[in-house]
């Protein structure tokens, strides 16, 4: 369960992250936020970023071996690298609609699932 619940954590992380990072655009797409000034941008990105920390932390802390979680560090991270693309998309192609995804993109994406087969291979030690 530990597994799972790190990869949930993960997922609401990255939905944040996501907001937090790109979020500023959709709001100057908008014309929402035009005449802001760039110290409001980032203290606001800063403070939906609280709530992706709030649930990143937790999902590390529980997915850790270091903690008795299923995962090592290099595992959290390419999961969360692979979480991260999978929610990008998700929310870029639901919100900004005027980014397009093409092949190479699906191409990049299914070679970092790659990476995360690789990185659970069995190493043999």
């Amino acid at each position: 369960m530990k597994g799972l619940y790190t990869v949930l954590l993960l997922v609401v992380s990255n939905i944040f992250m996501t907001f937090a990072w790109y979020g500023n655009l959709k709001l100057q797409e908008m014309k929402i936020s035009t005449d802001w000034p760039l110290i409001l941008i980032i203290l606001a990105s800063w403070g939906v970023a609280l709530f992706e920390y709030s649930f990143m932390i937790p999902a590390n802390r529980i997915g850790s071996d270091i903690n008795g979680g299923p995962f090592n560090l290099i595992q959290l991270k390419v999961i969360q690298e692979a979480v991260s693309l999978t929610v990008f998309t998700l929310i870029v192609s639901l919100v900004f609609k005027s980014q397009t995804l093409h092949w190479n993109h699906i191409v990049s994406f299914l070679l970092i699932i790659l990476a995360v087969y690789f990185a659970f291979m069995k190493t043999g030690k």
